[in-house]
């Protein structure tokens, strides 16, 4: 794919994100968007957020469960980038209208407090971690009828939107990273239930495959970025009224409220 028609899907990804407008799978129209052209078009689009004033404040991991990989015919995860935009506080509001269909997710996040560049075993990427934390991620694909390809949906920055972090962080090596227990509720009833070993096995296993995947595109992780290791559970559709907590053991809650 050219460098002008990947600057063009950029410009049309970027604003269906920018304006919470659908558009046409990209794929739909490209057969020659493969995952390597499709994370050209996640970077190309990303930079026309940070000319606009938005920082780069870390990255986010997707597609971190094995059998959903399997499912999907990939090896690897997937990975999009989080601007400060998307940083929401804890128990924060988001006026439901102001999204197309979204989603949301309970996740373990991590801050990292050195550099990180791959490739790295999870034990080295553990090192650069200060401290980790629970977390909420709000997806919210911009392709019509929520139909996409995958490599769709590493064009559309991985359907990245908003998240929150909640407030206990401790060092790694504090808490059973590899195992700790999650539940997710929606107006106090559970909804998913899960585990961390559920992110790659171990969420440091999900770090190390983020610094690895960005160091083969000349990229790497920086000190004082934040890492979303990865959905713990499936994500569940959210309305307007719906007061979301994600309770992670050892890590107390992340939490969002939707109006």
């Amino acid at each position: 794919m050219s460098p002008e028609n990947i600057q063009h899907l950029a410009a049309i990804v970027d604003g269906a994100a920018m304006n919470r407008t659908e558009i046409d799978q990209i794929a739909a129209t490209q057969p020659d968007l493969t995952m390597e052209v499709a994370y050209h078009i996640q970077a190309a689009s990303v930079k026309r957020r940070l000319e606009r004033g938005e920082r780069l404040i870390g990255m986010k991991m997707g597609l971190t469960s094995r059998a959903k990989m399997e499912q999907m015919g990939v090896h690897e995860p997937i990975f999009g980038r989080l601007t400060s935009t998307m940083l929401l506080s804890n128990g924060a509001t988001v006026e439901h209208s102001t999204l197309i269909h979204p989603r949301i997710e309970p996740e373990v996040a991590f801050l990292l407090e050195r550099d990180l560049t791959g490739p790295v075993t999870p034990a080295e990427a553990l090192q650069a971690v200060g401290g980790v934390c629970a977390a909420l991620e709000v997806i919210d694909s911009r392709y019509r009828d929520f139909k996409f390809t995958l490599p769709d949906v590493v064009a559309d920055n991985t359907s990245a939107v908003l998240f929150v972090l909640g407030d206990v962080v401790k060092p790694p090596h504090a808490v059973n990273l590899g195992n700790l227990g999650i539940v997710m509720e929606i107006n106090g009833t559970p909804v998913e239930i899960g585990s961390s070993a559920a992110i790659l096995d171990h969420p440091a296993r999900s770090l190390a495959a983020l610094a690895t995947m960005m160091a083969r595109r000349g990229e790497s992780l920086k000190a004082g970025q934040i890492v979303l290791a990865g959905g713990a559970t499936a994500a569940v559709a959210i309305k307007p009224g719906d007061h979301i907590r994600a309770l992670v053991d050892e890590l107390g809650v992340a939490e969002l409220r939707m109006i």
